[in-house]
């Protein structure tokens, strides 16, 4: 791996990022609030609606480039010659949430040997330390500032930490480490330590924009600015209710939307819905709600990716 930056291990992070928040975090009288009013709680009866079409992963012809969603915000994308895994969570359960709704769209022993990894924040569930375990230690891995500890005391020894508009290689991919509308979090003790945003992956005229999770903010349009021609966006269209309490660091599916054309992307793929339940919206609404709104904009069909679990699309 090449760093265009200064290397791991340089003392820039020393005080955190809660001077990067643009929305005050929830109060402890507003996060008892809505657990006890159960307003974090859906009817999980439609869970078998969701569709899972677990068929293998396919390789890619050519120079194609392919993104398989295999649930939650964890796609293979397939780009450049490498396997790069997004926020990779094969786990069946992850603390504080119930067991997931649907199984891995892929199975664990059908990848390929995984090139890299990319960490779009610590929330549990996009960094899921049952999952890293069973990646080699000398898997690339790309994290947010002041996470790369969290790896290296794991036995990871190749890995890279990096702030808002730097970049790094793995073999002929660029790895662009891009802001997000959020926070992190994953002990009492440890908030917004570490840093949270997206990633650009790009390789010759093929760029794929995986959002993490964020709230809506001009930051997709200076994404966009600095990363012209993005072939698609991996979105989040989920856990945006009740939105009173969401709204800051979730975007709901019009604002998905909204987002990927801010971003200047021909197409939209939808992640974070369908997996954990983690808000109060119905379970089918995100997807039924970014089908909505991407007719209503008059956007071609075949440009948003409503993928199944485990469903592949090409960038040809």
């Amino acid at each position: 791996m090449t760093q265009t930056h200064i290397p791991l291990g340089a003392p820039r992070w020393s005080g955190g990022f809660a001077d990067r928040l643009l929305s005050p975090l929830a109060s402890f009288k507003e996060l008892a609030s809505v657990v006890g009013h159960g307003e974090l709680r859906t009817d999980i009866g439609d869970a078998d609606q969701i569709p899972v079409h677990r068929d293998g992963l396919p390789s890619p012809t050519g120079t194609d480039a392919l993104v398989t969603w295999v649930g939650h915000a964890t796609y293979v994308v397939q780009i450049g010659g490498l396997t790069v895994l997004t926020d990779p969570v094969w786990s069946r359960k992850i603390p504080g949430v119930r067991q997931r709704l649907t199984p891995p769209g892929v199975a664990w022993s059908d990848l390929p040997p995984v090139d890299a990894v990319v960490i779009s924040h610590n929330h549990y569930d996009h960094l899921d330390a049952p999952t890293v375990r069973r990646l080699p230690r000398d898997t690339a891995v790309l994290v947010p500032a002041n996470l790369a500890s969290w790896f290296t005391r794991r036995g990871f020894t190749n890995v890279v930490e990096l702030d808002w508009w730097e970049s790094a290689h793995v073999g002929d991919v660029r790895f662009d480490f891009v802001p997000a509308r959020h926070w992190s979090r994953r002990g009492l003790f440890d908030t917004c330590r570490t840093l949270w945003g997206g990633w650009v992956l790009s390789w010759h005229d093929q760029r794929v924009f995986f959002a993490g999770d964020t709230g809506y903010g001009d930051h997709f349009t200076e994404i966009g600015r600095r990363h012209p021609g993005i072939d698609v966006a991996l979105m989040p269209v989920g856990a945006y209710e009740p939105r009173w309490f969401m709204k800051n660091f979730h975007v709901d599916p019009a604002q998905a939307v909204q987002a990927t054309l801010d971003v200047g992307a021909r197409r939209m793929a939808t992640m974070h819905w369908g997996t954990f339940v983690l808000s109060g919206e119905p379970l089918l609404e995100p997807v039924e709600e970014a089908r909505r709104e991407w007719t209503r904009r008059g956007l071609p069909p075949a440009d948003l990716w409503d993928l199944a679990v485990g469903e592949t699309r090409a960038i040809t």
